[in-house]
């Protein structure tokens, strides 16, 4: 939108910073500049001019601006600006984007496949930041974002990550912010705090500034020529506004207040009159210019909001082609209207008091049936309501006074941003539609409310706002909603209460939910049953306590069996895999056929994402029982394709601990670097914690402590106490430090450490020693006897492969101790082959055995010791190299004064040692 003043003026400073900012961009340096200011200040005039520039340097430009018309609806900015890309006519689809392209298919309607996960703004944030990096190289991009004061939250979301990431990009982002106070100035003011933003503060113009844009807007050459009385009134009614200036300048005009003449301009009449009503007037007299089809163009387009679709305006007003666009070009003449850039076939009103002054044009009755006429010309023209017309719908019946309907449309329009993942707005759009339907009578409408609003409430983090709809639930059930449909919000309740770790609220809505159910029909109640046995299987399941896993199980089995009869695929898939989840602790095998099961239900039915959870779950089950990882790596592969991020992340992490575990350290360290970069961008709690274990891990099978120490301090910042990574850090990290460091009294002090976190809160995860290596380390200290062996062996996480080695090698020691030397041997052997990818841990255990082996005389320790030696010396992990050579020493003096003779072998000397 450029203003009519032919040059800029005021603003040399702000536009070099631009300027300077935009060449910065072109050189790989990104960054964020936020032009704040009061209406009319001139901040879209100033981002033209920085539009004109970017062009003019060959930079691509992007615009979207936010609405005022309705709700606000999610991306709206974004979605105008990408699709600009689009427009440009280059190829975008082959784009490196890795798993974040389906994600952008929430902004990006040519890529929306239908089958992605829904993410967080930060997810969606790293996919828009990685989206203008692939697309900006060579030539940088100038992203402008118009009017971000009536954003909506999502976007907003998406902004905030931006601004802390674009430093390194060819971006620059501007943004335009009103005074007024809003999220998005907060934000602004929050990024300049940190150093993350410039903040551009226009101020008003100077009386001289105010002055050469009067002379500028009259084409002369000076204010000498303006008369000094104009030049006067309008400094005072202006205060410096460009806009005002312009507008009461026009209205001078127009009132013939200021006529020109052979000698210049000059001043008619009284100059002083009420400012607002000068300018109401002056904008009613333009409109009226355009004659009585002109005002009621407009003011039908005023309805719709300062932003409005040609399409729709023209079957509200059933005038002909040739007639709108006629008077729209008028209206831009008059300095009324404006083609809206960033939306093809929009227009928008060039300032908001232009909408308001046709307002006071207009009855409550006639603003009324506008509004009846322009949502009904929205439903014909898209009957589906797709997109932002749903929400556009709602508002225009709420103001056309049909509250019930417009609760109906508003709750459907709430519906879908939940699904998009636009969390914020579904709570404001699902609270307006609770909010017009509350008088009702119409409970069912009411439910399917909040039926999307309970879930909405929790994903976004307001638990209490979820909580205080109780008395709602309960009001439904005295206005007679079916049994099945309160039973159903009740449990919404409780899965909320599962997300907010309320698990006492959790199981009283899952025992009302019960109570509802106990007067329906069997047959009628059991899809609620189903979702109230699910949803309490995975409270029970992350309830801390020793019978939990079994409470879980059977929970899951009912819902699962509930799920199969009635044709819930969904509840299905979730109960099965909670269930192979419980059954992998006692058999592998039977884990592997419920996740078969889930993933036949996923694949029957069409749940691309279910399936891609049974396979992950399904490629974790062979990772623990061999090692191998090409399941997980397939599921990874799939999860890149969906562009499930968590998935693809998740499976990382696993990749990199299993590298840690191969020993392969310089894959490991920059695979866990890159994820780690990833991840706490994205604040992916979960995931970074299992990364950093990884890392912790990595530098305690180097024996450095204090990196390992600087890792699980890291950890520990990311909640890492009470987690489910906690046992491995101790088992997978601190014990093997130890046990390298020759201590195994403290090795075995952090295992029985292991051992009491998951006495109390038994973990899904099998790898921190307590079903392998505890059992070595006690055996070696004499305080595992055959019992306790048989007793863990007995397990299914003792024949988890990185388990099983330490198990075998248990057997050998007690095989020993029992005088059976040669099977302790044969099983030394079977060990070293399970432990075959793993050379530290082999290594290791060999070092640990070999004492027993000689004392009890059976093996070849020496050679074990040896091999032990070689490996550690060639790592640098100075105290078993020492332990080693110093045991190998000792024992070479003992046969040496003990031997009966010169044939006396190191075996024999073990045997007699």
């Amino acid at each position: 939108m450029r203003s009519h003043t032919p040059s800029l003026v005021g603003r040399d400073t702000e536009l070099t910073h631009l300027e300077r900012a935009m060449a910065e961009a072109r050189q790989g340096r990104g960054g964020v500049v936020f032009l704040v200011g009061e209406a009319g200040v001139g901040k879209s005039r100033l981002a033209a001019e920085a539009v004109g520039g970017a062009l003019d340097a060959g930079m691509r430009v992007l615009r979207g601006r936010s609405s005022t018309t309705g709700p606000a609806v999610p991306f709206r900015p974004l979605t105008e600006a990408l699709m600009s890309l689009f427009r440009g006519g280059e190829p975008m689809d082959d784009l490196a984007l890795g798993p974040y392209r389906p994600v952008l298919g929430r902004l990006i309607p040519d890529w929306d496949t239908g089958e992605r996960d829904t993410s967080s703004m930060v997810i969606l944030g790293e996919a828009v930041l990685r989206l203008f990096i692939a697309a900006g190289r060579g030539r940088g991009h100038l992203l402008l974002l118009e009017d971000l004061h009536d954003a909506d939250p999502e976007t907003l979301g998406v902004l905030e990550y931006l601004v802390d990431n674009l430093e390194h990009t060819p971006v620059l982002l501007v943004a335009t912010v009103r005074t007024d106070i809003s999220d998005a100035l907060d934000l602004a003011q929050s990024a300049r705090r940190r150093g993350a933003a410039a903040l551009i503060e226009l101020a008003p113009l100077s009386r001289p500034q105010v002055h050469e844009v009067i002379a500028a807007q009259l084409g002369v050459d000076g204010p000498d020529e303006v008369p000094a009385e104009v030049l006067e009134r309008l400094w005072e009614d202006s205060a410096g506004s460009p806009y005002l200036v312009e507008e009461l300048l026009q209205s001078m005009i127009g009132s013939g207040t200021l006529v020109q003449g052979p000698d210049g301009w000059r001043a008619v009449g009284d100059l002083r009159r009420d400012v607002s009503s000068t300018l109401a007037r002056g904008i009613v007299r333009r409109v009226d210019r355009l004659g009585a089809q002109g005002l009621s163009l407009l003011s039908a387009a005023a309805v719709l909001g300062r932003r409005f679709p040609l399409s729709v305006l023209q079957r509200m007003t059933g005038v002909d082609d040739r007639t709108l666009l006629g008077h729209l070009h008028a209206g831009v003449a008059a300095r009324l209207v404006v083609p809206d850039e960033p939306a093809p076939d929009w227009y928008s009103f060039r300032h908001s008091p232009t909408v308001e002054a046709l307002f006071t044009q207009m009855t409550p009755g006639q603003r009324a049936e506008l509004a009846r006429r322009a949502a009904q010309a929205v439903e014909e023209l898209h009957p589906g309501l797709d997109g932002d017309w749903c929400a556009l719908a709602a508002g225009l019946r709420c103001a056309a006074g049909d509250r019930v309907e417009a609760g109906r449309l508003y709750a459907d329009a709430g519906g879908r941003a939940l699904a998009a993942g636009a969390l914020n707005s579904a709570v404001t759009l699902l609270g307006r539609a609770e909010e017009l339907l509350a008088d009702a009578d119409d409970p069912q409408a009411r439910a399917a409310v909040l039926e999307n609003l309970l879930p909405a409430l929790a994903e976004a983090g307001d638990f209490a706002s979820a909580f205080d709809l109780v008395d709602d639930l309960h009001a439904l059930g005295g206005a007679g909603l079916s049994e099945v449909r309160l039973a159903t919000l009740h449990a919404r309740l409780a899965k909320v209460a599962h997300t907010a770790g309320r698990w006492s609220d959790g199981n009283r809505q899952i025992a009302r939910a019960r109570e509802v159910l106990r007067s329906a029909p069997d047959e009628a109640a059991a899809p609620a049953v189903a979702a109230i046995d699910v949803t309490a299987a995975y409270l029970a399941l992350d309830t801390p306590g020793p019978d939990r896993t079994q409470h879980a199980e059977k929970l899951a089995r009912a819902a699962a069996d509930t799920a199969e009869r009635h044709g819930l695929p969904v509840v299905a898939c979730q109960a099965w895999e909670l269930l192979a989840t419980v059954a992998r602790e006692r058999d592998p095998e039977e884990s592997s056929a419920m996740l078969q099961q889930a993933l036949s239900t996923a694949e029957r039915h069409r749940l691309p994402l279910q399936r891609m959870y049974a396979a992950t779950r399904m490629g974790g089950n062979a990772w623990l029982a061999e090692g191998d990882t090409s399941g997980l790596l397939a599921a990874r592969a799939e999860a890149l394709r969906l562009g499930s991020v968590n998935i693809v992340h998740t499976v990382d992490g696993i990749l990199v601990l299993d590298s840690v575990l191969r020993g392969e350290e310089e894959s490991a360290r920059s695979a866990a670097d890159a994820c780690l970069a990833v991840v706490r961008r994205l604040r992916l709690a979960p995931a970074v914690r299992y990364v950093l274990m990884a890392r912790a891990t990595l530098e305690a099978h180097r024996g450095d402590r204090p990196a390992m120490e600087a890792a699980l301090a890291a950890f520990t910042e990311w909640d890492g106490a009470g987690s489910q990574e906690e046992p491995l850090s101790l088992g997978l990290a601190r014990a093997f430090c130890s046990l390298l460091e020759e201590n195994r009294e403290q090795a075995r002090a952090e295992l029985a450490a292991v051992l009491g976190l998951e006495a109390d809160n038994p973990s899904t995860y099998h790898l921190s020693g307590t079903h392998g290596l505890v059992l070595l380390l006690d055996a070696l200290a004499g305080d595992a006897d055959r019992a306790r062996h048989a007793e863990i062996t007995a397990t299914a996480m003792a024949r988890m492969r990185w388990n099983r080695q330490f198990v075998r090698l248990a057997d050998a020691v007690l095989l020993g101790r029992e005088g059976a030397g040669e099977r302790a041997a044969e099983a030394v052997e079977s060990a070293l082959a399970v432990a075959r990818p793993y050379p530290l841990a082999q290594h290791l255990g060999l070092r640990l055995v070999a004492d027993a082996a000689h004392q009890d005389g059976w093996g070849d320790p020496v050679g074990w010791l040896r091999r032990a030696e070689h490996y550690f010396h060639e790592r640098d992990i100075a105290a078993v190299t020492g332990a080693c050579r110093a045991a190998c020493a000792a024992w070479a003096r003992r046969c040496t004064s003990t031997a009966a003779g010169p044939a006396a072998s190191p075996r024999s000397c073990a045997r007699r040692g």
